[in-house]
């Protein structure tokens, strides 16, 4: 095995080598990504309760909303606050810009606010190949310029910067981990970045997502891709790799130590594994990747160039139904709990609840009812295919398909699947369920026993005025929406 290229994009972050990294931490446990790229989002106070009463102490954030810090507040709860891509060329040019930002959204909110901020990840994988360099230029002076400001803070030893990377930033001859470098047309860049956070005793932190490799390649070795079962072991100088999360996490350090930064501390940022969207994105794997790293991890087990603990944050905590679906329909699955905050699936994180994960407490739902195809529509009603594509284009049907969850209905489910899909992200608004006299409103669950058709959780105005945004966006259209029509 050599290289095993992916695709990435941010929002929901992917990376595209099939490497990575590992940690030291300040607290013990495991930490988890927030993401907010909802329709209907769980509001913070309830998000908040929910890392709690899991045990959860530390949590990672994609930018740096006040609503979501203020829920934060006093909560124990330790945080990495995120500055998105596109705000990095202000911060570069002006450290003023870059003042301004830490006084409103770290120092603010530690002196008055109580909330535990430890981390500024500065970009989110700015380095990805896919941006073909856009950000090469600005993301290291920004990180100059807001580490200068949290100094002039006088927050330079509490809050430490970092840049969350995609683990395409190095790369491997071969299947081991010792012929890792970084990759050769950002090597001096990415030199220049291990320094600067080495010099301010700032973390390296990177993004392995071994389901991405199983996504990419046929012939990717399913069992590799865990953390048990896989017999074809790769031996390196002595090391022995029965994983690709180790052997990733191993290609970083060996990339580091090759430099002169052999002690650099890493954080592994994201992590994780998606239960819908795709052939191998299901409950049972989900569970077997998560749970066997849970293991290891709580057990204070490393990799064999590190090991002993390290800080990792999972990937992520509730799933997201607005993100971008590239690279695929599974970037809206992540979560280790449903959009209203059920779990998924028997987790034992380690913490203060070892029966499994706690589901978020008091969700207030919309109404039980659906929009579903009429039962006298006709199949071959021209409309009916404009109509799931327009359904498809504006809500979430990716669990639609071959391989998901809902990749047994007939063709009438499916179409009944986008329609309802449109209604609830409309809130079950009347006009939301008239697809040219094909649909219909039911009180009567169209669920199967392996495919559910949710019905929407209640949100707070508050969360409202984050999503608005979301809601008059239309997102990619993928492309089974089409397909369909073409097997029915």
């Amino acid at each position: 095995m050599g290289l095993f290229k992916v695709l990435g994009f941010r929002g929901f972050l992917v990376p595209l080598f099939f490497f990575a990294a590992l940690v030291v931490a300040s607290v013990s446990g495991i930490g988890v990504n927030w993401g907010n790229q909802a329709t209907h989002p769980l509001s913070p106070p309830a998000v908040v309760k929910l890392l709690r009463n899991n045990g959860i102490q530390k949590v990672k954030l994609f930018d740096a909303d006040a609503y979501t810090l203020n829920a934060l507040s006093k909560s124990g709860i330790q945080v990495m606050v995120g500055i998105p891509n596109d705000m990095l060329y202000t911060l570069a040019n002006s450290v003023k810009a870059a003042e301004n930002w830490v006084s409103k959204n770290v120092s603010a909110h530690i002196s008055s606010g109580g909330v535990d901020i430890r981390y500024v990840a500065v970009g989110n994988e700015p380095f990805l190949s896919t941006f073909n360099g856009t950000f090469e230029a600005t993301t290291l002076p920004a990180l100059q310029n807001i580490q200068s400001a949290l100094i002039k803070a006088g927050l330079g030893n509490k809050v430490k910067v970092t840049v969350p990377l995609n683990a395409d930033v190095y790369e491997s001859a071969s299947s081991q981990p010792s012929t890792g470098d970084f990759r050769t047309n950002i090597h001096d860049l990415m030199l220049q970045i291990v320094k600067f956070l080495n010099d301010n005793g700032a973390p390296f932190t990177v993004n392995i997502y071994p389901f991405i490799s199983l996504y990419n390649d046929v012939n990717f070795p399913v069992d590799y891709a865990f953390f048990n079962g896989y017999e074809s072991t790769i031996n390196d100088g002595g090391k022995i790799y029965d994983n690709v999360f180790d052997a990733n996490y191993d290609t970083l350090v060996w990339a580091l130590q090759k430099n002169g930064f052999g002690n650099m501390p890493i954080i592994v940022g994201e992590m994780g594994w998606p239960t819908d969207g795709d052939r191998n994105a299901n409950l049972q794997y989900a569970q077997r990747f998560n749970q066997g790293f849970m293991t290891r991890y709580n057990a204070g087990k490393g990799t064999p160039m590190r090991p002993g603990p390290f800080d990792a944050y999972l990937f992520s905590l509730v799933d997201e139904d607005a993100k971008s679906i590239q690279p695929g329909n599974f970037e809206r699955h992540w979560g280790l709990f449903y959009f209203d905050g059920q779990p998924k699936y028997l987790l034992n994180l380690g913490t203060i609840n070892s029966n499994g994960l706690v589901p978020a407490r008091n969700v207030h739902y919309l109404a039980k009812k659906w929009c579903v195809l009429k039962p006298s529509a006709s199949l071959d009603d021209t409309q009916v295919a404009t109509s799931v594509s327009y359904a498809c284009g504006r809500a979430d049907c990716t669990s639609l398909g071959y391989g998901t969850s809902c990749g047994g209905l007939d063709a009438r489910g499916n179409v009944s699947y986008a329609f309802n899909s449109y209604y609830q992200i409309n809130d079950q608004l009347d006009s939301a369920c008239k697809f040219s006299s094909l649909s219909m409103i039911t009180d009567r669950n169209p669920s199967t026993s392996d495919c559910l058709f949710r019905f929407m959780i209640e949100i707070d105005d508050a969360s409202l005025d984050g999503r608005i945004g979301l809601l008059q966006k239309p997102v990619v259209l993928v492309s089974f929406v089409f397909m369909l029509f073409t097997i029915m």
